[in-house]
């Protein structure tokens, strides 16, 4: 029996999904479900490339009470701006959760993961982060970096960014973007210290596999989102900070225990406990922030439920976008 498959490009999911507090919603309920233990999402499959300075990982989850699951592939091929190519690329698939059958194919470029994993940064700032933060701070200076502040302005409207990263014509052209985006004061800041000590509220955006943020520079009331280390190796944040802070979270303790920042703690010799999931934060199974000085630590690997969640709200929005091929 022949069934429609509809095909979306990057340009029009643009046009259906922005990032605002609807998507961030959405990305809310796919940590609150990953706490109930009814999510079905198998280990992230990570296939690392050095001899062409590459990655690939596959991601996905069945959310049960879900019309559909998706599949996510997301190659990333560091030298590819040599060759006016963009880094990063690939796509998701969506099937039927009651079939199996593919429903669309979403051609999004690593626009919709860009865009959850921006909104899990928000979910985790909105838990975890202080009531008020005056002063935000964001290690690198790529398109995560830009896309985790303004999420984050949402939910923790700041009056004031500082912008970090190793290329000084990089920062300063985030910090550029950043101050046009959100309308506020927006400084490069050339120590990560200074920016750390200064700030409320913390992402760091990098690839790095050496500590950017020490722990001796934690103080009360600051709050650290560590997103870029999503494979092994990959290391931000110094292990000694995961024990000095107040609370350590994960987005999931068995992907942060092989491919984040709980890895190198590990193997440091620290962090023997299960720390909680923000699932747990957010459904209230565990405790989050229990005062405005605590230092809280949140290490986001990217999870496919998030990938499930925003596909599955890309199909119900798209409306006429996109081309319905029948097979």
């Amino acid at each position: 029996m022949a069934h429609d498959i509809r095909i979306v490009t990057e340009t029009q999911l643009r046009e259906v999904v922005t990032l605002d507090l609807t998507v961030i919603d959405i990305i809310e309920e796919a940590f609150a479900a990953l706490a109930s233990d009814t999510v079905i999402m198998p280990p992230i499959l990570s296939m690392d490339l050095p001899m062409v300075n590459g990655e690939v990982d596959v991601k996905t989850a069945y959310i049960p009470g879900f019309d559909g699951f998706a599949i996510k592939v997301s190659p990333g091929f560091f030298d590819n701006p040599n060759v006016g190519l963009p880094s990063l690329n690939g796509l998701m698939i969506l099937f039927s959760a009651q079939t199996g059958l593919v429903r669309a194919v979403f051609l999004d470029n690593g626009y919709l993961t860009d865009i959850r994993t921006a909104a899990a940064g928000a979910v985790a700032a909105w838990h975890l982060a202080p009531a008020r933060v005056e002063t935000a701070g964001v290690i690198g200076t790529g398109v995560q970096a830009r896309l985790q502040m303004q999420a984050a302005h949402l939910v923790r409207p700041f009056t004031r960014l500082l912008v970090n990263g190793r290329d000084p014509a990089k920062a300063q052209s985030c910090a550029e973007d950043l101050r046009a985006a959100l309308g506020i004061e927006v400084q490069v800041c050339p120590e990560a210290e200074t920016l750390v000590r200064e700030s409320q509220l913390v992402v760091t955006t990098t690839p790095a596999r050496t500590p950017l943020i020490m722990a001796d520079w934690l103080h009360p009331g600051l709050h650290i989102t560590a997103m870029g280390a999503d494979q092994s190796g990959k290391n931000e944040i110094d292990p000694r900070a995961l024990e000095a802070a107040d609370l350590y979270v994960c987005d999931r303790v068995s992907q942060c225990a092989v491919a984040g920042e709980l890895e190198a703690a590990r193997a440091a010799g620290l962090m023997p406990q299960t720390p909680p999931e923000l699932g747990q934060i957010i459904t209230g199974a565990a405790k989050g922030r229990r005062s405005p000085q605590d230092i809280t630590i949140c290490d986001l690997t990217g999870t496919g439920a998030q990938d499930t969640a925003i596909a599955s709200h890309v199909a119900k929005t798209l409306g006429a976008a996109g081309t319905a091929i029948t097979v």
